[in-house]
């Protein structure tokens, strides 16, 4: 069966080593005459580039203010400063400069600038968004795609409640991608974000729409491209030609190509978040720690999934005499990659202690609201699924 789908994917990209030098020209296209500067931490001020982008904004007498101190997991404290500022300033024009969490936050001040009620609203589901001012993008970090999707998650300093909303309002309107600005990126945080890239291509490939071949095909050679490509950078971080490969991936993972025709699961993903949302650990690492054990939870309602996966992706050895076998080789073969890039595939791994039971019941309550909502498609999952997963991946 092959799900009915609307492929939309309207942001403008930009790639290559001088692709930085169209930005004026992009901002003025896309209609920003003052402009909100966003970013991260000091390795954006460290290398340059911040300073290259008032430059050239400056050089194209663009009008701009500045805000940084976004942090992982992006607080909606940092949002409503960024709210106040463009709202003080008359802000028409949201450049985001880093990666996932700066684009986030960017995306979730567009919203809140527009918006007069909870900040947290959209989040919550007692809203939807109905129009956000227009964001850019310069990504730094390849991972988590949302330079080409239409996700944004934002945690509530109140509770560190994590939270993610989808809407077309929030796509970026172009995304600039340099590979020559990744190279400075840390080991941990290149393999991170590897993980994440190929989790956002999983979480749609694990689908119980399985006759879309082009779209597992598409999938498959994604996953296959980032798994061979990080190792070549973690060896050499100035690769440019598998530098590409991984930032050009990040954003095919998650723009909904690989979503064409199949169904998004995001079950892992929506466990996660509570991790990183409780421990503030890296998403991608969160990932990585419970995929192994949410593949043998769900495994044996979707043993020629798992096959094909293990087969077209990992390169094992399909035994036609034991199926099972076959998939559960392809888990392994997955967890062994993980380990050789230094990701975790536990909770232990990740934390570096064990998870206490009552920090499970936390995990279980935030990601079933209490009981009230389930996660998953491939397979549902309820509370108590949660629970056992969370507690094989301790």
């Amino acid at each position: 069966m092959i799900k009915d789908f609307n492929f939309y994917a309207p942001t403008q990209v930009v790639f290559g080593r001088n692709a930085e030098e169209k930005l004026p020209e992009l901002i003025k296209k896309y209609g920003g005459t003052k402009v909100l500067v966003h970013y991260g931490g000091g390795s954006a001020k460290r290398s340059g580039l911040l300073d290259k982008v008032f430059g050239m904004l400056k050089e194209a007498g663009i009008d701009f203010v500045e805000l940084g101190g976004v942090v992982p997991n992006p607080l909606l404290s940092k949002v409503m400063e960024g709210v106040a500022l463009c709202r003080k300033e008359k802000v028409d024009f949201i450049l985001a400069v880093g990666g996932g969490s700066v684009i986030d936050s960017s995306k979730a001040i567009g919203y809140n600038t527009l918006y007069e009620g909870d900040p947290f609203d959209f989040w919550d589901g007692k809203a939807v968004p109905k129009a956000c001012l227009p964001v850019g993008v310069m990504l730094t970090i390849p991972a988590a795609g949302s330079e080409m999707s239409s996700s944004c998650v934002i945690t509530k300093d109140e509770g560190m409640l994590k939270r993610g909303v989808n809407s077309d309002y929030c796509r970026c309107k172009f995304c600039i991608m340099n590979p020559e600005r990744t190279y400075t990126l840390p080991p941990y945080q290149t393999a991170a974000g590897a993980a994440d890239i190929m989790m956002h291509t999983m979480e749609r490939y694990f689908s119980k729409y399985e006759d879309m071949t082009l779209t597992d095909s598409l999938a498959e050679a994604l996953l296959r491209t980032v798994k061979d490509s990080v190792f070549e950078v973690l060896k050499n971080p100035e690769d440019y030609r598998n530098r590409a490969q991984i930032m050009w991936a990040g954003s095919l993972a998650h723009n909904d190509l690989t979503e064409c025709g199949t169904e998004k699961d995001f079950a892992t993903h929506r466990l996660e978040h509570e991790l990183s949302g409780l421990f503030g650990v890296t998403h991608g690492a969160g990932l990585t720690a419970l995929w192994g054990s949410w593949a043998r939870y769900v495994l044996d309602k979707h043993v020629n999934r798992f096959v094909k996966f293990a087969v077209n992706v990992m390169g094992v050895t399909n035994d036609f005499s034991d199926p099972k076998g076959t998939a559960l080789k392809g888990i392994e073969a997955m967890e062994r990659f993980y380990t050789r890039i230094g990701m975790p595939v536990n909770i232990h791994e990740l934390l570096g202690r064990e998870v206490t039971d009552e920090e499970i019941e936390i995990l279980v309550d935030k990601c079933s609201r209490g009981g009230k909502i389930t996660v998953g498609a491939m397979e549902v999952l309820h509370a108590d699924d949660m629970r056992k997963i969370y507690q094989m991946a301790r």
